[in-house]
């Protein structure tokens, strides 16, 4: 079931990016898992402004892809507290795991092919000319 447009998408991708940036002050966190929500965050502002959809500013990354990218990103996030050895950091390790199910459950419901994200020359489907 598809329910998340592109807009509303893009709208969750900056909440996502804010709260990756955020994540260390608000939970207590240091050392590596303070790094990686740093890089994150960052990657996914990047990402969020450089995806071809209503709230990219350069629309580089087809919506698909952008898609594609989440999903290696929530089993990433799900797998980072023993892949870099800080899952007896409780607050680091459930913030990671929620995450990466929520990056998931994100991924599911939205709708990476929907026309609205197609460009041809930079023209939104609704205002090309069709002859």
């Amino acid at each position: 079931m598809k329910i998340l447009s592109p807009r509303v998408h893009g709208y969750i991708d900056y909440a996502v990016a804010a709260l990756f940036l955020l994540a260390p002050s608000l939970f207590g966190f240091s050392g590596l898992p303070e790094t990686l929500c740093y890089i994150l965050g960052a990657v996914h502002v990047g990402m969020t402004l450089l995806t071809a959809y209503p709230l990219g500013a350069a629309k580089i990354i087809p919506f698909p892809v952008h898609g594609a990218l989440e999903a290696a990103v929530a089993v990433f996030l799900v797998a980072a507290p023993w892949l870099f050895n800080f899952d007896e950091a409780a607050a680091a390790r459930n913030f990671f795991l929620v995450s990466g199910v929520a990056v998931a459950l994100v991924w599911l419901v939205t709708d990476y092919r929907s026309a609205y994200t197609t460009t041809t020359a930079g023209v939104r489907p609704e205002h090309r000319s069709y002859s």
